[in-house]
């Protein structure tokens, strides 16, 4: 079996069309046709894409025979969990209070390939949550891929000044938000990262 072929028939058992695998390897639908009938070839920063999505070794890809596959479960890097929670947009920050779980849609994340950072204001609810019961789980749902992207972990306050100083780089808005005196009001949290599931 080819590479072309096998790209075909597991793209087909992860129920995606050549359109939605295009837009999840930001290439043209018609690279993914002409991949899968072996016309031209991925690259390597795209195979390794391809093999996480895919489920599947890259050595499956390029050489293995069909007996040989079995989905493999691979663990998304920190950098794939935050390039997957901002091409959806989108977040979930699940707390517990009092015993009782508390769900809240969130916007901004930060990430520098090391841990994901959030940004929150003293004088907010979550806050005051993350204080007293840091243990959270983020989740993010991909229309792309009919997937979601489950880490949980605890929240720790974070103090790095150049943290602070990339996160208000990647969002203008939160340095125009604490001018000046609402400064004391920004936290910055880190997730230490105890289980990410993709699914």
């Amino acid at each position: 079996m080819t590479t072309g072929e096998k790209i075909t028939t597991l793209r087909k058992k992860k129920n995606l069309t050549q359109e939605q695998l295009s837009e999840i390897l930001k290439v043209s639908r018609q690279s993914v046709s002409r991949w899968e009938m072996d016309i031209a070839f991925p690259e390597t920063e795209k195979l390794i894409k391809l093999s996480r999505l895919l489920g599947c070794s890259i050595d499956y890809l390029l050489n293995g025979d069909l007996q040989d596959y079995k989905e493999e479960k691979i663990d998304p890097s920190v950098h794939d969990c935050f390039q997957f929670i901002r091409e959806c947009g989108y977040f979930f920050l699940a707390t517990s209070v009092d015993n009782k779980p508390r769900l809240r849609p969130m916007g901004m994340i930060y990430s520098n390939d090391k841990a994901l950072y959030i940004v929150t204001d003293k004088r907010k609810s979550v806050y005051t949550d993350l204080i007293n019961n840091p243990q959270v789980e983020i989740a993010s749902y991909s229309l792309h891929s009919r997937k979601w992207l489950r880490i949980n972990g605890e929240m720790k306050m974070e103090s790095s000044e150049v943290i602070k100083e990339e996160i208000t780089s990647l969002y203008p808005m939160i340095k125009q938000e604490y001018a000046g005196k609402e400064e004391i009001f920004m936290v910055i949290f880190k997730l230490e990262i105890e289980s990410i599931s993709l699914n």
